[in-house]
């Protein structure tokens, strides 16, 4: 009995695992089985790729056709195998050989008249086949240019299943990538557009120069959105590795630009209050796809009117600001998505919200209950918390001239670079990623300089969590000094971004 074997990549998450698919043409009535844990779509497949086939005017097997998924055990999901599942039958009934397909990936959904369309996660899938020992891989030509951003592994890209044919013959060449446009600068707001907000501008630039999480406090229209939205231009354009893991979950969503696919700057996510509790960390049926916190991937996650997203959807974020990722268990398995984020949550201080505090109709009761929906445990997670007042003066001239964010982004870079040289060799990039207790330990400060934050804690105004986070912004504080080590002033300034009074 004839059979041959392909290679296709099964995502679960952004990490992949090798599939063989194997075709055995064997006596019996005609007909097509597939095993292998299929999901209702590639069910389908059977149908779509011998439509294919056909279609591409190569008879299709006119006994008994047994498809292979393995393993076995794993789920599979998608039409990514279409391909692989073409060529397998075609190769175990002598139509083509069997040559080039060992270390060979074939991703790629059939159209019934044989064209391959355009599959979500081809660079995952890539990176994937890169990592399993494969030298080449086959992918849609929609999908080229995202899937040729992997380097170490040969990459082509074909329009239809003849051309994957003539290749396998020898009779013709599939394409080669194209050349990587140059990257397209983005339309960043500039600071330059905030008037005022001195206190309020400089937590921000803390913020980006040490990867903190920032909640902004204050009345409608005095600009928390506005400051919010300029966080991504004072951050440094990412690097490589980062670039293909912001990549990686966003072709996942099907949010990559076709012509130049790679993410090269720090992403920004802004939902509406409305968004589900899927939609935020991640979810849906079969295998669970990454949600807003994961498309904020290296960079701003920012939650506007925060207090009307509900106590569900807030705590949900509690694990992703502790651990960088998301881990969501479903029936057929167990997927992460990385969700190492920067949070800015913005909100009116009560219901009402007028423009002065003086004229609030609430009771302290009701702005309590307000406020109160951001958990003590959610707010402990948040390192800066900024009370934003309104503005008095429209003209420019009447408050101190603003610093654009060219200005601003120098010292954010210089403060960055300052802190990737010191923890280079463990590994982490910003002073917001450093483990609390190497901060007590390995880099710990001399008593008299945390004395005031001994004093916190013993009065209840910090909790163990928050006075690791307040070493961490006292470092960036050095940082952003131009000093080796924090001080007793910087770990004061620490503490007071703190304060619960500022929220």
């Amino acid at each position: 009995m004839p059979i041959a074997r392909t290679f296709s990549i099964a995502l679960i998450g952004v990490a992949g695992r090798m599939v063989e698919i194997e075709a055995d043409i064997g006596a019996g009535l005609p007909g097509t089985v597939l095993v292998g844990l299929p999901d209702a779509g590639l069910r389908e497949a059977k149908d779509r790729v011998r439509s294919a086939v056909r279609n591409t005017k190569v008879p299709w097997p006119d006994t008994k056709v047994t498809l292979g998924l393995s393993p076995a055990n794993l789920p599979k999901i998608g039409s990514a195998y279409d391909l692989g599942i073409a060529v397998s039958v075609l190769a175990a009934s002598g139509k083509v050989p069997a040559t080039k397909l060992p270390g060979t990936a074939l991703l790629g959904e059939l159209a019934l008249d044989g064209r391959i369309r355009p599959i979500r996660g081809a660079l995952p899938s890539v990176l994937a086949a890169r990592n399993l020992g494969m030298t080449c891989a086959v992918v849609p030509e929609a999908s080229l240019a995202e899937a040729a951003l992997v380097d170490g592994i040969t990459v082509w890209g074909a329009h239809r299943l003849g051309d994957v044919l003539g290749w396998l013959r020898d009779e013709a060449e599939l394409l080669w990538p194209p050349e990587r446009p140059p990257p397209i600068e983005p339309d960043i707001p500039d600071l330059a557009d905030v008037l005022g907000q001195p206190e309020a501008r400089w937590a921000l630039e803390v913020a980006a120069s040490g990867g903190h999480h920032i909640a902004l406090v204050g009345p409608p229209g005095v600009g928390k959105t506005l400051l919010a939205r300029r966080l991504p231009g004072l951050l440094p354009p990412l690097s490589a590795d980062e670039a293909l893991e912001v990549t990686a979950v966003h072709s996942l969503d099907g949010s990559l630009s076709p012509g130049s696919p790679l993410v090269r700057v720090p992403p920004f996510v802004a939902p509406h209050h409305s968004i589900s509790v899927a939609a935020l960390i991640g979810g849906g049926s079969g295998l669970a796809t990454p949600g807003a916190v994961s498309k904020a991937h290296r960079g701003v996650l920012l939650l506007d009117e925060a207090c009307e997203f509900g106590p569900q959807r807030l705590e949900s974020l509690r694990t992703a600001l502790e651990e960088g990722e998301v881990r969501l268990a479903r029936a057929k398995g167990v997927v992460c998505y990385p969700a190492r984020f920067q949070l800015v949550l913005a909100t009116n201080p009560c219901p009402c919200a007028p423009a002065r505090e003086a004229d609030c109709s609430c009771s302290p009761s009701a702005r309590r209950r307000y406020l109160g929906r951001l958990s003590g445990p959610l707010m402990d997670r948040v390192d800066i918390r900024v009370r934003m007042r309104p503005i008095t003066a429209m003209d420019r001239h009447a408050v101190d001239p603003p610093e654009d964010t060219q200005v601003v982004r120098e010292r954010v870079l210089a403060a960055r670079e300052r802190a990737a040289r010191r923890w280079s060799g463990h590994g982490w990039r910003t002073n917001a990623e450093v483990p609390g207790p190497k901060l007590r330990t390995e880099f710990g400060l001399p008593a008299d300089v945390t004395s005031v934050l001994e004093r916190g804690l013993r009065r209840g105004v910090v909790t163990a969590r928050g006075a690791d986070r307040c070493l961490r912004l006292a470092w960036t504080l050095a940082d952003l000094g131009g000093i080796d080590r924090p001080g007793m002033d910087e770990v004061a300034a620490a503490l007071e971004f703190r304060d619960r009074r500022a929220a």
